[in-house]
């Protein structure tokens, strides 16, 4: 069974920078991808960014490229996601999830994903 533990999210100003981490317990991160999704308040789970387990292909919501950048350390079991610029609509519980795949799969759709952490909140307002 993998677990997925998220940390790092906060409170900031529009324009700041926050990284979130997602420690997963498994003894290799071998052969899952990893992906972040978040939910506003009233509104749908959405993709945020994933990248595979090799780490050579990642994906991007619209609403966030250019901004977030998504990196995986395997060696520490972590993936992190840096968000840049952030906007109050940024705002949202943010999650990592995984699913095992050995092909350079990055989806951004929810039902592939096996697991699921728990969540940190990433508010962003003045």
């Amino acid at each position: 069974q993998l677990q997925l533990v998220e940390s790092g999210g906060g409170l900031v100003q529009p324009g700041g920078s926050l990284r979130l981490s997602c420690v997963i317990s498994k003894f290799t991160l071998e052969y899952y991808a990893i992906g972040w999704f978040r939910q506003a308040p009233g509104k749908e789970r959405d993709g945020v960014s994933c990248i595979t387990f090799t780490g050579g292909t990642t994906n991007y919501a619209d609403s966030v490229k250019g901004r977030f950048t998504i990196s995986r350390d395997n060696s520490k079991n972590t993936v992190y996601l840096q968000m840049n610029s952030l906007k109050p609509e940024d705002t949202g519980v943010y999650y990592c999830a995984a699913f095992r795949s050995r092909l350079e799969i990055a989806t951004l759709t929810s039902a592939r994903y096996d697991y699921w952490g728990q969540g940190t909140q990433v508010t962003v307002s003045s």
